[in-house]
């Protein structure tokens, strides 16, 4: 009879702390967000981690809402910071020098103090965004550009590539091209980099273009507004 009573009370009190958890959580959180609707707070069967259901929405928190994971990734609850984030900005950095910048096409404008390597696709619509909206009114850099064509989704971006790194001016054939849709005509046939280019981006995990690295080894994926670049590259250097 004691037993029975005893573990009565130890589930009462244990619900009562889970419910008392979840009120905290759910009084942390809207100080927090004072406007997000919360639909319901439980506690998961992992031990410290809650269920958050927010418009619609599930997220996971602590049992003190300082952090939580949202759609694979762990915020900071106060900061918003993406922890994720910046644990992949680290564990994905690249040794910026080095990479066999021999291999690109090497545009320098001003002094050419700040460094970014571009691993880029003729025929990527993102791409020749990224040249002509964002990359050409930087100022004070060098800029690499690794010719990577997906073939998969560009069948003849292959050719474009060879075409322009063949060109007896690869910078302005490449330049012809993205910013004006003119491909250099008559190029002799050459021996290209296209496919060391080629393991070199499986060997850094790019699947993607047009895919910025910066000289602090820190990569950008998709065509960026100017003003994240040059906060990327660290700002504009006189």
């Amino acid at each position: 009879m004691l037993k029975n009573i005893a573990a009565a009370l130890l589930l009462m009190s244990a619900a009562i702390t889970a419910c008392a958890d979840e009120a905290a959580i759910r009084k942390a959180l809207q100080a927090i967000y004072p406007k997000a609707k919360v639909e319901s707070v439980s506690k998961t069967p992992y031990p410290g981690l809650y269920e958050v259901f927010v418009e619609g929405q599930i997220f996971y928190s602590d049992d003190n809402f300082t952090y939580f994971i949202a759609e694979g990734r762990l915020i900071d609850a106060r900061t918003r910071k993406d922890l994720t984030a910046s644990r992949m900005d680290e564990l994905t950095k690249v040794d910026f020098d080095a990479l066999p910048l021999e291999q690109a096409i090497k545009v320098v404008r001003g002094n050419g103090n700040r460094k970014v390597a571009v691993f880029s696709d003729p025929d990527c619509p993102y791409c020749k965004k990224l040249e002509k909206q964002e990359l050409a009114s930087l100022t004070d850099v060098t800029i690499y550009t690794f010719l990577y064509p997906l073939e998969g989704l560009h069948p003849d971006a292959a050719n474009k590539s060879k075409a322009i790194w063949c060109a007896p001016d690869r910078v302005k054939a490449w330049q012809d091209w993205v910013l004006n849709g003119q491909l250099v005509k008559g190029s002799a046939g050459c021996n290209t980099p296209l496919d060391k280019v080629a393991a070199l981006g499986r060997k850094l995990g790019i699947t993607s273009t047009p895919t910025l690295i910066f000289a602090d080894g820190k990569r950008m994926l998709g065509a960026y507004p100017s003003k994240d670049i040059e906060k990327a590259l660290g700002g504009i250097q006189k």
